[in-house]
């Protein structure tokens, strides 16, 4: 890829297209690094768009690029990419040389998140500052960003970006390049020790500047604003020229961030879930599992660099904050300014969406660990010796405060799913104990109450609550200017967070109220019958493992053709439900432990469950109502079969003669046999209609051999559905299939060879077998209606 100093960047551009597909990947990154390092950036400008998509993919993803979402560490070429898109590497050398020239770059607006789209195509600027002065007019559909924005953009984009990657590529998310690659990015431009690296690059002017220096008078623009026209944003938010040097230190930090937050999370509206809060509201976006993962990655570290606030900043005065520097400015308010809004709509949405399955853990783990910010706080000692959580700290009393949704309203959807998933379910189990872990913790639930009686108390002063607003994103609120009016208090900022996110005429539901306990109630009830699901499953299990022997191919074993757990899985199995015993135990312990239950109350309904269990339950059909088109489930009836507690008896409703071949039968004797007895019906039918009308011993005979399939079909039991189709006069004929079961055929085996040591020859035999079972079955008939008579 080498060229002469002086030849155009057409020709540069054409000559890397030309080697991008012929050379291996570690000779483009070490020929691209010496073209970064040798070319101005007039002749770097040209081939960088095309960089960044053969790096991350177009945007819709249609070309794949390096793949960095399936690159994992084992792989060879994964240190290459690594050491190439390093903050500190040649391609982030490439945009800071880029940057220091002022060039722009264009990333259509169609490839934006939703309601970013929407906003921009309706003539209103997004609220967040990071879109301020990068709209063409009049409007062209694309973005002009600096090289900066444009490399993080498409960074951003190849997560949510579609991909059509071969069949049987698949990976850990948390061990692919593209997921180290961002936590790479966010512990060296947010990072939580020292600042932020300089740019190594600067122009004849001094240090590279940020595209859009702030005013240390102004504070920063959160997001939420009230919508105004582009134009008048357009003029509000240009750049003030005498900007603060110390602020243009962590442009790259607030970009990065802004991008992060705005790609990933900024795929619902907050009014739209204001005013459609329903799960059956389809939405065009829904993320993916590894999405998920990423931003749980975003979160922790958030909190992390929250977290590493210096101490001396913690102080409320205005006067410590001025003298604050900006990224310990950022530090004090990144969580709730930034992340709070968008994470709360964006976990709605999937607590309302996402599969009743266990991939919901990568969304479940996302709010745990939003909601325990005192985990990464670097501090030794988080859990005591024993394992127990220790007691959160009172700090963190006004952390609880300004989040209280995102602890009561996700808890009561997380509860709403767990009603309706199958805990029996090893990995659906330890998310109800997870979530029962975390809750319980010493303290938390005291912050969390006390944080609801504080939204429930009345303004101090009438006046002051028809005159002042809430001073919330939606109205102006500053974002990294942590100075609230006079007069706020806890119960100001309670409600501020709640009206800000759920409306100001939201109906709050407590989570310590009556409803959500009686919901509670439902769940360990629910748990409790889950656990005895599961230990009937593990005794049928061992009763399977007893019984599995090389006769039951024969049909020997069991005879239950609708059993789930066969051979190699009941190992498995029983450690399943093993571990299913353990989290259902101890999540029921934690809940009790959190809503402070009555011992009595839950032991009274521990005897119930085992109770009802004990008399057969399970056998009995679901809870359902009568309709003229059959039994309608009930909402108790669907979660009983969600928990294995009954179940409807699944059976073969046709002609017994035509049921499938079972694997216990032999295929080309069953077709034989029903082809003989079909002639044999067809010849002699009449005369086994006379033969089972009569009402001798003959007349009786001829009903169990004749009519004994007929009598067993009516012995089932019959859904209302299928009953008038049954119900009918059945005509007597004879069935051979019996004939083709690998059973019936090793015990004729096993009889014929005993009359072979006996001496007896084949039809002598023959008619002693058709003897013995004659009388067999003469037997057993007459033992049937002496019973039935009684």
């Amino acid at each position: 890829m080498a060229a002469p100093a002086l030849q155009q960047p057409s020709y540069l551009l054409a000559n890397l297209k030309a080697d991008w597909t012929n050379k291996p990947l570690h000779q483009r990154c070490h020929e691209l690094s010496k073209i970064i390092d040798d070319y101005p950036a007039k002749e770097l400008h040209a081939i960088f768009p095309y960089l960044v998509e053969s790096v991350f993919g177009s945007l819709d993803g249609i070309l794949s690029g390096w793949n960095l979402r399936l690159l994992q560490a084992r792989s060879a070429e994964y240190n290459i990419a690594m050491d190439f898109l390093d903050p500190s590497g040649a391609m982030m050398k490439l945009v800071y040389k880029l940057q220091a020239e002022e060039y722009k770059y264009e990333f259509p607006v169609s490839y934006l998140p939703g309601p970013i789209k929407l906003s921009i195509h309706a003539g209103v600027l997004p609220d967040c500052p990071l879109f301020h002065n990068k709209i063409q007019f009049p409007m062209s559909g694309l973005l002009l960003l600096n090289p900066f924005e444009y490399y993080m953009f498409s960074f951003a984009s190849s997560l949510i970006a579609p991909k059509n990657y071969p069949p049987g590529l698949h990976g850990s998310c948390s061990d692919s390049a593209y997921f180290v690659l961002v936590d790479t990015y966010l512990k060296y431009f947010l990072p939580t020790e020292g600042n932020v690296p300089p740019s190594p690059f600067s122009d004849t002017r001094g240090a590279v500047a940020s595209p859009a220096p702030r005013s240390p008078n102004v504070p920063y623009v959160g997001y939420g604003g009230h919508s105004t026209s582009l134009l008048k944003r357009h003029i509000t938010h240009q750049p003030s020229v005498n900007a603060d040097p110390a602020a243009q230190e962590i442009w790259r930090s607030e970009t990065l961030l802004q991008v992060f937050v705005e790609m990933w999370l900024h795929h619902y509206s907050l009014e739209m879930y204001q005013k459609l809060q329903s799960p059956q509201v389809k939405e065009p976006f829904t993320p993916s599992e590894e999405h998920v993962l990423v931003v749980r990655l975003l979160v922790k570290h958030l909190h992390a660099f929250s977290s590493s606030l210096k101490q001396e900043s913690i102080s409320t005065s205005p006067s410590a904050h001025s003298h604050s520097s900006p990224l310990e400015e950022l530090k004090r308010v990144v969580v709730q300014r930034f992340v709070q809004q968008k994470l709360y709509v964006f976990l709605q949405h999937c607590f309302g969406h996402w599969p009743l399955d266990a991939s919901f853990r990568a969304v479940l783990e996302t709010w745990l660990s939003y909601i325990q910010p005192w985990r990464y706080t670097g501090e030794k000692g988080n859990m005591q010796a024993d394992g127990q959580n220790r007691t959160v700290p009172d700090k963190w009393a006004s952390f609880v405060q300004e989040n209280l949704l995102m602890y009561t309203k996700l808890f009561q959807g997380f509860l709403n799913r767990a009603m309706r998933t199958d805990l029996v379910n090893a990995k659906n189990a330890l998310m109800v104990f997870r979530v029962a872990k975390v809750f319980v913790q010493p303290n938390l639930s005291e912050m969390i109450q006390k944080a609801e009686q504080l939204f429930l108390e009345p303004e101090h002063a009438i006046l002051q609550r028809q005159n002042r607003v809430f001073l919330t994103p939606s109205h102006g609120g500053s974002f990294l200017s942590s100075r609230q009016p006079v007069g706020t208090d806890s119960v100001f900022k309670v409600k501020s967070h709640v009206y800000s996110l759920e409306g100001q005429d939201c109906q709050y539901n407590l989570m310590f109220g009556p409803d959500l306990r009686k919901n509670v109630l439902k769940l360990i009830q629910i748990i409790a019958q889950a656990r005895q699901t599961a230990k009937r499953i593990s005794d049928h299990s061992t009763e399977m493992a007893a019984n599995n022997s090389f006769l039951s191919w024969f049909g020997v074993g069991s005879s239950d053709h609708n059993n789930t757990f066969t051979g190699g899985e009941i190992d498995d199995l029983g450690e399943g439900v093993k571990k299913t015993h353990e989290f259902l135990d101890k999540a029921m312990d934690y809940l009790c432990q959190i809503f402070r239950l009555n011992a009595g109350q839950l032991s009274q309904m521990m005897v119930n469950v085992g109770s009802v269990d004990d008399e057969g339950a399970s056998k009995q059909l679901p809870d359902c109502i009568p309709s003229e088109n059959g039994l309608v489930l009930t909402d108790l009836g669907r979660l009983q079969i969600i928990n294995g507690l009954r179940r409807f008896e699944i059976e073969y409703q046709g002609d017994p003669e035509l049921q499938p071949i079972r694997s216990y039968e032999n295929a080309f004797l069953v077709r034989l046999m029903f082809q003989i007895s079909s002639l044999i019906n067809a010849r002699f039918g009449d005369h086994m209609e006379v033969l089972c009308s009569r009402q001798d011993l003959l007349g009786s005979i001829g009903q169990h051999y004749l009519c004994s399939s007929s009598k067993l079909v009516e012995q089932r039991r019959k859904s209302p559905v299928m009953r008038q189709m049954r119900e009918g006069p059945q005509r007597a004929r004879l069935s051979l299939r019996v004939l083709a079961s690998y059973r019936t055929l090793l015990i004729l085996l096993l009889l014929y060879m005993l009359f072979v040591l006996l001496s007896f020859g084949v039809l002598s035999s023959t008619g002693l077998i058709l003897i013995v079972c004659f009388l067999y079955e003469l037997l057993l008939n007459f033992v049937y209606e002496k019973l039935k008579t009684q």
